[in-house]
């Protein structure tokens, strides 16, 4: 499906890839991992033909559909479903050319492949694509332009799943996705029909959706058979073998080395001394791959023990508008050193929880007592962008250590983990993980009692994830975590609580329980309740309405085209009662029969898909 031969990359000068090498067989679904900066997705800039590489080439199987997520998040007024349906270019213009067509076989032939490539269940197989990623039905009909830029990347997600691409190239698709929809990616993945090179730093995904791991490091790319945790032992065993074989090779240079220096100028032995310089000189090193170890995260503990529970919430509501809570009946405790992991669907209001805590928002009901010198650090995505761009890492921590002198300003933001070049870089040059380390860092700096983290492995590698599970293991304070990495979840976390209709309690299985509990949701058909009032009857009305349009709009097309397709016989019929047309042109005589054979053939079978829909209409309502 797509072979890389020997292919060179450079960035401004910089050498990124250099006569790599891999193949990606078809139905075959391959990871990308490696570090930040390392040229992952520079790799797929070239794939895609954004970019030409400097040497070697890339080819793509001859007529294979490359498909790959739009950097562009969509706009407008197209609803989101008729969005994810434009993806396919060639449904779109077989139903264009169905409208216009007025030939019997060119529209048999057109309904053939509409046939052929399900175009009659599109609707339906979009509609649960953006049910997986977590678009209700509601919002799958509103406009593009109603939604933020994460929600509006899922749908150009979503999008490109539609489409089914022969090669798929995803690049971090679970950056946008909350933990459910990253669970429903992962089960999709692993059913894809084609193949796909995938990009991503999150170790479930990557160990449940591909057959082979791709490793770029110091500008080469190795693969390894398996999933992640393969690739991770196989790339230590081959680490070990290569140093030993190193060591190996250096003994064996010494050894002769000193025959060499010994015998150099003897009579006797001055042709094997001349032997063994030629015999090193031909020696190849053996190339050992070390990673160089990633800085770490540093979080300092709280200064000042504070007796539990540092926060005790009382029959607490909260929400943005007066008389309309999002949350109610809150009754809980944080104690110092809980290591909470906060679990539920976007929407249900895990985030709206998270800002009452850090003091963002106030209960409208009930009471929330905490200690009045309780420090509390508050980490979410958005912020990143609250950094001020026009100033560097420096000046940041300037505000922070105002008495300080520079040297120990630069010692401090070295604990952080920039290194001397980032220092003064100004943050909007800044490479998304080394904002969410600076912003992490600031946020912490003064040791707080509680920290809040809301999605912090977002543009973080596999090592600097690693990095932050060892941070959270070392800091003694109290830990409330929203994250879609299960890993960092299952290392880091001892309490999982659940945000669902409105409550906040606790859940007792652990996270294999809940992805089995969050496919089954996806897997079951949702049942609707018996409406109580007739406002409830109204909506549940009109619900049942909007789930039987597709059919409905299916079932119209369908006839639309039978009509087509009647009127083209009937149009054949009136050439063929003509005598003269065997006389004159036999030959046109029966083709305007074998048209009309397998128009009448075309007509029968839409008939029948038309039966079988309106059943299925009948059957919903």
């Amino acid at each position: 499906m797509l072979h890389v031969n020997n292919i060179t990359l450079r960035m401004e000068g910089r050498i990124l890839i250099e006569n790599a090498s891999f193949a990606l067989p078809p139905k075959t679904r391959m990871g990308l991992v490696g570090r930040n900066g390392t040229g992952k997705s520079t790799l797929f800039r070239a794939i895609t033909g954004e970019l030409q590489p400097d040497m070697g080439e890339i080819r793509i199987r001859k007529g294979a559909r490359l498909g790959a997520v739009a950097q562009e998040a969509p706009g407008g007024s197209q609803t989101i479903l008729d969005f994810v349906l434009e993806a396919d270019s060639e449904r779109a213009h077989l139903l264009a050319r169905a409208e216009t067509e007025t030939d019997p076989h060119e529209i048999a032939d057109i309904q053939t492949r509409l046939q052929d490539i399900e175009a009659h269940s599109a609707e339906a197989r979009a509609s649960t694509i953006l049910a997986g990623l977590r678009f209700s039905t509601e919002a799958q009909r509103q406009p593009c332009s109603a939604f933020s830029g994460g929600w509006r990347m899922r749908a150009a997600l979503a999008a490109i799943l539609f489409a089914t691409p022969d090669l798929l190239l995803l690049d971090e698709p679970t950056n946008y996705l909350d933990l459910e929809g990253a669970i429903w990616l992962e089960n999709h993945l692993r059913k894809y029909p084609g193949s796909a090179l995938i990009v991503s730093h999150d170790r479930d995904l990557l160990n449940a959706s591909v057959h082979r791991i791709a490793h770029l490091a110091a500008t080469h790319i190795r693969t390894y058979e398996g999933g992640y945790d393969d690739f991770q032992r196989l790339l230590a065993e081959k680490q070990r073998l290569d140093m030993a074989m190193n060591a190996k090779q250096e003994d064996q240079k010494r050894r002769m080395q000193t025959f060499v220096d010994r015998f150099r100028y003897s009579a006797a032995k001055a042709k094997q001394a001349q032997s063994r310089i030629k015999m090193m000189e031909k020696m190849q090193p053996v190339a050992t791959l070390i990673q160089n170890p990633v800085a770490p995260i540093d979080l300092p503990n709280p200064k000042k023990e504070m007796a539990p529970p540092i926060i005790r919430i009382e029959n607490g509501e909260v929400g943005y508008e007066p008389g309309k809570p999002i949350l109610r009946n809150l009754n809980l405790n944080i104690e110092t050193d809980d290591r909470i992991g906060l679990l539920g669907q976007n929407g249900e209001g895990k985030s709206t929880f998270a800002k009452l805590l850090s003091n963002k928002l106030t209960l409208m009901a009930g009471q929330k007592y905490q200690h009045k010198k309780l420090e509390i650090a508050y980490f979410a995505q958005h912020q990143l962008d609250v950094l001020d761009h026009n100033l560097t890492p420096y000046d940041h921590i300037c505000n922070l250590m105002p008495e300080a002198s520079e040297a120990q300003r630069r010692a401090r933001l070295g604990r952080f983990g920039l290194g001397v070049h980032h220092v003064d870089t100004k943050t909007k040059d800044l490479s998304g993980g080394e904002k969410a380390r600076l912003l992490l860092n600031l946020i912490a700096f003064n040791g707080p009692h509680l920290l809040i983290l809301d999605e912090p492995t977002n543009h973080l590698d596999m090592d600097s994830r690693l990095a932050l599970a060892d941070a959270l293991d070392e800091y003694s304070g109290a830990i409330l975590l929203i994250s879609h990495d299960r890993s960092l979840i299952e290392r880091c976390i001892e309490r999982l609580w659940l945000v669902k209709d409105g409550a906040v309690t606790n859940y007792d299985g652990d996270m294999n329980e809940y992805k089995k509990l969050i496919l089954q949701k996806d897997r079951k058909r949702k049942t609707k309740p018996k409406p109580d009032t007739k406002i409830a009857q109204r909506q549940a009305t009109a619900d049942a309405r909007a789930d039987l349009a597709p059919t409905r709009r299916n079932i119209a097309r369908l006839e639309q085209e039978i009509g087509r397709l009647q009127q083209g016989v009937a149009s054949i019929d009136r050439a063929l009662a003509s005598p003269e047309l065997y006389d004159r042109s036999p030959a046109q005589a029966s083709e305007f029969n074998r048209k009309r054979s397998r128009a009448l053939e075309r007509i029968l079978m839409l008939e029948e898909q038309c039966l079988h829909e309106m059943e299925k209409l009948e059957s919903d309502t």
